[in-house]
């Protein structure tokens, strides 16, 4: 989209051809002017304490037990920690350290 800003594309061409607002054209604009780039911006807000105490502790169990579900590894962490982890944090914790099944 930018692409087509610095070949001259009219806004009204660019807005048809990339389904995007005048609006987002201006973020764009704005974000590439101000940082150089338009990486998407990290989320804002602090990063959750419970993901942090999961990674910490993951790998072991991870390791202990490859082949199991996300299910599985919640309730195994829950009987070993006392916490509950729902699946979906489990799932993004295991995905931000790099876990792959094997």
């Amino acid at each position: 989209m930018l692409r087509a800003v610095d070949e001259g594309r009219s806004r009204a061409e660019i807005i048809d051809i990339f389904q995007v607002s005048r609006a987002t054209i201006k973020r764009y604009l704005k974000q590439r002017r101000e940082t150089g780039t338009v990486v998407p911006r990290p989320i804002p807000g602090r990063p959750s304490k419970k993901r942090a105490a999961v990674e910490m502790g993951l790998q072991e169990l991870l390791e202990a037990h490859p082949g199991a579900r996300v299910q599985d590894y919640c309730h195994w962490w829950e009987t070993e920690h006392g916490t509950w982890v729902s699946s979906a944090t489990m799932s993004r914790a295991m995905h931000h350290i790099g876990w792959t099944r094997t």
